[in-house]
C-alpha cells in the first residue's frame, strides 16, 4: 500500500469538516466516521454537515459515511483523527479491530485527559502504531477560514518526513499552503498549549485590560511554551515558526478562537461553569490547563501564564487577581 492510502476522518465537528473540505479537493475519495446516525442521514440529504461549517457544500458520492468506527478502520489505511480531546478516548476505545499497521494523523490539538498523554503518544502506547507511521496537523488555521476559502497554513509533522510530505500534498491547494516538520511532540504539545495561552488571552480581553496588555501576555506566552517544549521534548526548532507563534497569535486574537472567547467570558465575570454552559463548541483549552499543570508537576517548568489560568479555572481564583499577580513576572 502506497501511503496515504484510502483515508477517513474521523469526527464530525468543524475542524473534521475543513479537513474534509480539503481532502477532497485532492483525493477521489474519502472515508467518514461520525458518531450520530441521524447527523450522516441528514448531511447524505443536504449535501453540508448539518451541525458545523453548513454553508460548505459537498460531492456526497465521494464520500463513504459510517457511524460503525470499526467497520472504518478496517477499511482505511490512513486514519485522521479530529475527535474534540475530551471525547477522544470514547471513540477510540470502541476500536476492537487491529489497527497497528494504520497511519494515524493527529488534528486533535489536545491532549488525553487522566492520561495526560498527547495523541500520537496514545495511539502508540495503546495500539501498537509505530512512531514513523504517526503524524500530526496543527496551525495557524482555523476552520472557518477554511470554509471561506482564506489563505492557510498548516504544518504535518511526522519522523519520516516523506510521509509528511506524501499527507501533505493530500492537503495543499491553492489556498492552503503546507510546511512539514519532524517535531511530532513538540508541535502537539504546542498546541496544547496555545489553548491555554488563549484562554488567558480572552480573560485579559473581558477585564478590558488593553491591547498593551494583551500583547505582553502573548510575548511572555511564547516564552513559556518555549521552555515547557523544550524541557520535555528536548529538540532543535525555532519557537517562531507558525505552529509555535502563528498558532499562538491566531489562537489568541482571532473572534473565531473558541478559547479566547471562553476567556473573555470568564473576564466578563461569567463563572466558569456558566461559561462551559454557554459554549456551543469544546474549549479544549480548558481541559489541557488541568492536563499541562499535573505533567508539569515532573518537570517544575516555571509556567506563571499557565498556573495563573489553572488557579482561575480549578482553583476558584479571581480572575483580576490572578491575572494582576501573573503580570507581576512579565519580561
Amino acid at each position: 500500500m502506497s501511503f496515504p492510502g484510502t483515508i477517513a476522518v474521523m469526527g464530525g465537528g468543524s475542524w473534521a469538516t475543513a479537513l474534509a473540505k480539503l481532502l477532497l479537493d485532492n483525493c477521489e475519495s474519502i472515508l467518514w466516521y461520525m458518531r450520530r446516525d441521524d447527523r450522516i442521514e441528514e448531511f447524505r440529504r443536504n449535501r453540508r454537515n448539518p451541525a458545523y461549517l453548513s454553508d460548505v457544500v459537498f460531492d456526497i458520492e465521494r464520500i463513504e459515511f459510517s457511524s460503525d468506527i470499526n467497520e472504518v478502520c478496517r477499511r482505511a489505511d490512513t486514519l485522521l483523527l479530529v475527535m474534540p480531546s475530551p471525547y477522544f478516548k470514547d471513540h477510540v476505545n470502541k476500536i476492537t479491530v487491529d489497527i497497528s499497521d494504520k497511519f494515524v494523523v493527529s488534528a486533535v490539538k489536545g491532549i488525553v485527559p487522566d492520561d495526560n498523554l498527547i495523541i500520537s503518544t496514545y495511539m502508540q502506547k495503546r495500539f501498537g502504531i509505530k512512531p514513523e507511521r504517526t503524524l500530526v496537523v496543527s496551525g495557524p488555521c482555523h476552520a472557518e477560514e477554511i470554509a471561506l476559502g482564506r489563505q492557510s497554513y498548516l504544518t504535518i509533522g511526522c519522523n519520516d518526513i516523506f510521509h509528511a510530505e506524501q499527507f501533505a500534498s493530500c492537503l495543499a491547494g491553492k489556498t492552503l499552503k503546507t510546511i512539514t516538520s519532524k517535531d511530532v511532540d513538540g508541535i502537539e504539545y504546542a498546541a496544547v498549549l496555545k489553548n491555554v495561552y488563549s484562554i488567558a488571552a480572552g480573560i485579559v480581553h473581558g477585564l478590558k485590560n488593553g491591547d498593551n496588555f494583551l500583547a505582553m501576555l502573548v510575548s511572555n506566552a511564547i516564552r513559556e511554551m518555549e521552555r515547557f517544549v523544550d524541557t520535555v521534548c528536548p529538540r532543535h526548532r525555532q519557537i517562531c515558526d507558525s505552529v509555535y507563534l502563528g498558532d499562538l497569535l491566531v489562537t489568541s486574537y482571532s473572534r473565531f478562537s473558541r478559547n479566547h472567547n471562553f476567556g473573555s467570558m470568564i473576564g466578563k465575570g461569567y463563572s466558569v461553569k456558566a461559561a462551559r454552559m454557554e459554549m456551543e463548541q469544546t474549549a479544549e483549552g480548558y481541559y489541557g490547563t488541568k492536563c499541562i499543570h499535573e505533567i508539569n508537576s515532573r518537570y517544575s517548568v516555571t509556567m506563571p501564564i499557565l498556573d495563573g489560568v489553572f488557579d482561575i479555572l480549578y482553583r476558584g481564583a479571581n480572575p483580576a487577581k490572578a491575572i494582576r499577580r501573573m503580570s507581576d513576572t512579565f519580561i
